[in-house]
């Protein structure tokens, strides 16, 4: 069975919103649209978002990084969205693994919202509907776009290619190639709901400063200094203040 799912490189998305920007475009003049932004710019902003960038400080400084996690919906292979809608308005299509909404059939009940672990549903606030990532499907069938063009949008409009589109179960896919060589793996896998998109971890550099230079760049560190305290290096001299601030 096909099943289509993303891949998301951590280590190269940079928090653009690119991803974002191209996904609102999209089904906002798609078959999902028009998606409503209630209150774009007042203090209490609202608004249907099929793709969200989450992004985390983490670590204590000077070894502190910024994370940037993109989260949708992961197209779970058992997906627990589906089995408590009363009006079968979500469901999975079996062409292609995709879990999507009827919104025919959607009466805004949120079941779907409190059975989906991964917060990936939304109530569109105008439509009183439930929506969510539909991973393109408008742009992958249409036969009117040239075959380069039959993805979602996201991976279209990423800058760093850190989207990848694919069929997880064809195992000489580039989604399945990257999961598999590079350690792809499923948000919250405990929940058992089996999510289709996976992610590429983030790549630990080894750096006595945060600098991500192997060991650091601090002038005539020791091999060893990396495993000290930020404060002993710099009472030292061994921190190059001025490097630090530059790669930051």
């Amino acid at each position: 069975m096909t099943q289509m799912a993303l891949v998301i490189d951590l280590n190269v998305c940079v928090g653009c919103h690119a991803c974002v920007t191209s996904c609102k475009e999209w089904n906002t003049s798609g078959e999902a649209g028009s998606l409503t932004d209630a209150r774009p710019y007042d203090d209490d902003p609202s608004g249907t978002f099929f793709n969200r960038v989450q992004t985390y400080e983490a670590g204590v400084f000077p070894m502190t990084d910024t994370i940037h996690f993109p989260k949708s919906c992961l197209h779970c292979e058992d997906p627990p969205c589906v089995p408590v809608c009363p009006t079968g308005a979500s469901y999975k299509r079996k062409s292609d693994g995709i879990v999507l909404v009827d919104y025919d059939k959607c009466i805004g009940c949120k079941y779907c919202a409190w059975a989906c672990p991964y917060g990936a549903r939304e109530l569109d606030e105008g439509r009183k509907e439930m929506t969510k990532c539909t991973l393109c499907a408008d742009r992958i069938d249409n036969p009117a776009l040239p075959e380069r063009d039959r993805k979602p949008a996201c991976v279209l409009a990423c800058p760093t290619s850190a989207r990848i589109f694919g069929d997880i179960h064809d195992p000489e896919s580039d989604v399945s190639r990257a999961i598999r060589e590079r350690g792809g793996y499923q948000l919250m896998p405990e929940w058992d709901t089996k999510p289709s998109n996976h992610y590429l971890p983030r790549v630990k550099t080894e750096s006595s400063c945060g600098c991500g230079k192997s060991g650091g760049c601090g002038s005539g560190a020791s091999a060893g200094a990396k495993d000290e305290s930020f404060e002993a290096r710099f009472e030292r001299g061994e921190v190059d203040l001025a490097a630090l601030a530059v790669h930051r």
